[in-house]
C-alpha cells in the first residue's frame, strides 16, 4: 500500500475588482452572459467566458430543458463552441460566474464534474494549462492556474 498526496494552490481575490484588467473584463463578460441563461426550472444561472490566444472571447450560458438532463451547462456550451469554431486556437483562460434567482451566491462556485472533465480534455488537447476563474453572483473570485487542479485524479486519452 502507498499513499498519494496531491497539493493544489489557488489564489483568492476579495472581489472581481482585484483581478488584472484582462481577467476582470473576462469575468465581466461571464457575468453579462449569465444574465441570458435559460434557467426556468433551477433558477440557477451560469455564465462562462473563454479567452482564446488570438484575443477573441467566446461566451456561453446554461440552457435548461424540461426533459432533464437534456440541457447543457454554460462551461460546455462555451468550450464546445470554441472548439468547433476556433479549433486551432489555444484557450488561455475561462471565467465562470454563477448565481441563483432565489438566494445570494457570494462564494466561488466551481464547475460540475461533467464540465471539469470537458474543460480538462481541452487542456490536455492543447498541451497547455487553462487558467480558471470562478465566482458566485458577488464576492470572492478563485483563480486556478490549471483546470487540472480541480480534477487532480483525472481520466484522459492516455488511458484509452
Amino acid at each position: 500500500m502507498k499513499e498519494i498526496k496531491i497539493d493544489v494552490n489557488f489564489k483568492v481575490y476579495a472581489s472581481i475588482d482585484e483581478l488584472d484588467v484582462v481577467f476582470r473584463d473576462l469575468m465581466t463578460e461571464a457575468v453579462e452572459i449569465r444574465k441570458k441563461a435559460y434557467a426556468p426550472y433551477s433558477k440557477f444561472r451560469v455564465g462562462a467566458a473563454i479567452l482564446l490566444e488570438n484575443g477573441q472571447v467566446v461566451t456561453g450560458s446554461n440552457q435548461e430543458n424540461a426533459a432533464y438532463p437534456s440541457g447543457l451547462c454554460a462551461e460546455r456550451t462555451a468550450i464546445f463552441y470554441a472548439g468547433a469554431n476556433f479549433p486551432d486556437q489555444k484557450i488561455l483562460a475561462i471565467a465562470i460566474s454563477a448565481c441563483s434567482d432565489l438566494k445570494i451566491t457570494n462564494g466561488p462556485i466551481p464547475p460540475c464534474g461533467s464540465c471539469r472533465q470537458s474543460l480538462f480534455e481541452y487542456e490536455v488537447k492543447q498541451e497547455n494549462p487553462i487558467k480558471l476563474f470562478c465566482m458566485g453572483g458577488v464576492g470572492e473570485v478563485i483563480e486556478s492556474s490549471s483546470v487540472g487542479n480541480i480534477l487532480p485524479f483525472h481520466f484522459d486519452k492516455a488511458v484509452l
